[in-house]
């Protein structure tokens, strides 16, 4: 079904099906909300590019770059203005960026005891590989006073259980006072997390055995210590483990997705106006680098058709490329342009910002 034609039960404006290759449509508007597309574009560039397509055809866009609690939540929750040089995961210092602005601390797990400053899994050393800078720098946001610490969980290449994190916090009584909140995008129990993160951090099976009986001896440390049971925690083995120590401590784990929707203002766009009942926005465009199923469990893209659904606004989507086996995701997305289909993967590489603005501009003139 065209696009315009399945906005217009929605749409405060009476929008009707128009060839947007001939009409402007001042009085559309799109909020732009996508995930960055790894490796190519941040969450900020590839909004920015959506939103100059839509403003070149006279639609009116709201650009909010989103990102689901892993790498990229920085960036979209204002940036670095901070760097500390913390324990890396092999041990040896990193310089860590992170953010502390009006009591707030957002702090990325992955540029202190990520899988990159690893070196990647051939590099790592999984029995050794330590969460301890991820600590330092929520210990540093204490010592500056934070009354609110938002860690995002992603990227590890640790599986540790959090242990050098929380031997790391000089001031666990102080840490139990302030609001600690840990996006995720996963539900993986803590002792699954060896099993389902272990091979992509480099752990042979054999490895693979040991962190499991180490997350075994962690669940009754935790017990012991603060009288918290880990396994029960829907979440705790995101970063190997690290969302279930930090739950432990006193922490809220919560969808990366939801979190930053609420933390830029993502539902104010959508919330209904008093004086229409309606949406402020008729049709939302999100995106990532790859679509697939995994797109629709706790990252962006299914995240924010769900949000755009429940206020009865339309989503659709521009994407680097598109996994063959997504299957049938009409009832999540009304439209789906894929970068590399149209351009090539060549040119979606080498210039992804030129060809998503290109893509979107195809994406809306297409639906009449």
């Amino acid at each position: 079904m065209p696009l315009a034609d399945r906005i217009a039960p929605h749409s405060r404006r009476g929008l009707k099906a128009c060839d947007l290759r001939t009409t402007r449509l001042p009085d559309m508007r799109v909020l732009a909300a996508p995930d960055k597309f790894k490796g190519t574009a941040t969450a900020h560039e590839v909004a920015a590019a959506i939103g100059h397509a839509c403003w070149e055809l006279g639609i009116d866009c709201v650009e909010l770059p989103m990102a689901d609690g892993g790498d990229g939540l920085l960036d979209v929750l204002g940036g670095a203005n901070r760097t500390s040089t913390v324990t890396g995961p092999l041990g040896d210092p990193v310089s860590a960026g992170w953010r502390f602005a009006d009591d707030t601390a957002v702090i990325e797990m992955a540029r202190a005891s990520g899988l990159v400053q690893a070196g990647g899994a051939q590099a790592n050393e999984p029995m050794d590989a330590t969460t301890t800078g991820t600590g330092e720098l929520i210990d540093h946001a204490l010592d500056l006073g934070a009354r609110r610490i938002i860690v995002g969980l992603g990227g590890s290449a640790t599986t540790d259980g959090g242990f050098g994190a929380i031997r790391a916090i000089n001031a666990i009584a102080r840490l139990k006072r302030v609001e600690l909140l840990i996006a995720c995008d996963v539900t993986t129990t803590f002792t699954d997390a060896a099993r389902v993160f272990g091979p992509q951090k480099g752990a042979t099976s054999a490895q693979i055995k040991m962190l499991e009986r180490r997350l075994d001896r962690l669940v009754q440390m935790f017990m012991e210590d603060f009288a918290v049971d880990v396994r029960e925690i829907e979440g705790g083995g995101a970063a190997g483990g690290l969302g279930g120590a930090l739950a432990a401590l006193g922490g809220r784990l919560v969808p990366g997705v939801e979190l930053v929707a609420d933390e830029i203002g993502l539902f104010d766009q959508l919330e209904p106006q008093p004086e229409t009942g309606l949406a402020p926005v008729d049709l939302v465009i999100t995106g990532e680098g790859r679509l697939d199923q995994t797109s629709f469990d706790g990252k962006v893209v299914g995240g924010v058709a769900a949000f755009a659904a429940d206020a009865g606004v339309p989503t659709a989507a521009v994407v680097g490329s598109c996994d063959p086996d997504v299957g049938d995701i009409s009832d999540r997305l009304v439209d789906v342009e894929v970068v590399s289909d149209r351009f090539g993967v060549e040119a979606s590489i080498n210039e992804p910002k030129r060809y998503i603005e290109a893509a979107t501009e195809a994406l809306l003139r297409r639906q009449r």
